[in-house]
């Protein structure tokens, strides 16, 4: 298959491209700037702007595109690119898969779809719940949905939180558990809808060659766990005490908004479309995942 990655340059996209080469699919990857390399496409999202034929041949689309949500606080600038980063390359691509008559278009979203969920169970049934993140998935999906209406097959990807060795949220948390300073956060009864970088890889590339999933996709782990449960084995994994919880006045007066959405709250989802589709994942439990990531 020819697949074309826009955000191939993300932890996610990175690896995403590794495997589909590894699996015999020929990758281009649309840049931001001049190509420089055979397999590089351009693009400017902002202005509109793709290299023409840039998805000529093309089997499947994956959007991988959206800036950081917890790299930095979330000022009003801050979410209007969270914003932008997402529905303007989400434009842009929906309208040349259209033109090109692409056959399937893998789009980016998140479990942050939901709101916060407390414990009830949620999957790709459940309806968006409320906040910022919920909103901005609910129009990232409703971006991409123009595809799927001209005869595409949607696959949208409702993102958990990717465990790797490379970076993202174990890069922020590792030193911390590791200096001895890790602990549960507020109550540590919000759920982490965790799935590791292998999963999370293995699942867009199952959803880019298997003509039977189409719709929403939640890729999280099969088994979700509170933030308690995270903890435990996360100092588990890296033979360290996590004595310090973090309350949760704390996190709302540092960190606001942001805080309250991401670190406070939490979704207990469920991978449903990917089992019923025969996804066979390779890490069951957090605790696989934290190991594997970890080198332990």
């Amino acid at each position: 298959m020819r697949v074309v990655v826009a955000g191939s340059s993300g932890l996610i996209g990175t690896a995403l491209v590794a495997h589909l080469r590894g699996a015999g699919h020929d990758v281009l990857r649309l840049v931001r700037r001049a190509p420089q390399a055979p397999d590089e496409r351009g693009w400017d999202p902002p202005a509109g702007e793709i290299q023409e034929g840039s998805l000529e041949g093309a089997d499947a689309v994956v959007n991988l595109c959206g800036a950081g949500i917890a790299d930095r606080p979330w000022t009003g600038a801050r979410k209007q690119a969270i914003r932008d980063s997402r529905l303007n390359p989400t434009d842009v691509l929906v309208s040349e898969v259209v033109r090109h008559e692409v056959p399937a278009l893998v789009n980016g979203s998140a479990v942050g779809y939901y709101g916060d969920t407390g414990d009830v169970v949620v999957d790709e049934s459940s309806p968006s719940g409320s906040g910022f993140l919920a909103d901005v998935c609910r129009d990232w999906e409703a971006a991409a949905a123009p595809a799927g209406e001209a005869g595409a097959r949607l696959v949208v990807a409702r993102t958990g939180l990717v465990l790797s060795a490379s970076g993202g949220l174990l890069g922020t948390l590792r030193p911390v558990f590791k200096g001895f300073l890790g602990g549960r956060i507020g109550s540590g009864t919000q759920y982490m809808p965790w799935v590791s970088l292998d999963d999370q890889v293995a699942a867009l590339s199952f959803a880019v060659e298997n003509d039977t999933i189409s719709g929403p996709m939640d890729v999280t782990g099969p088994v979700p766990v509170t933030n308690a449960e995270f903890t435990r084995e996360l100092a588990s994994a890296l033979g360290r005490p996590a004595p310090f919880p973090v309350p949760s006045a704390v996190v709302s007066a540092l960190l606001g908004e942001m805080g309250r959405e991401m670190l406070l709250g939490g979704q207990r989802a469920v991978p449903k479309a990917l089992l019923d589709a025969g996804f066979s994942f390779r890490h069951h439990t957090v605790g696989d995942a934290l190991s594997a990531a970890v080198g332990t």
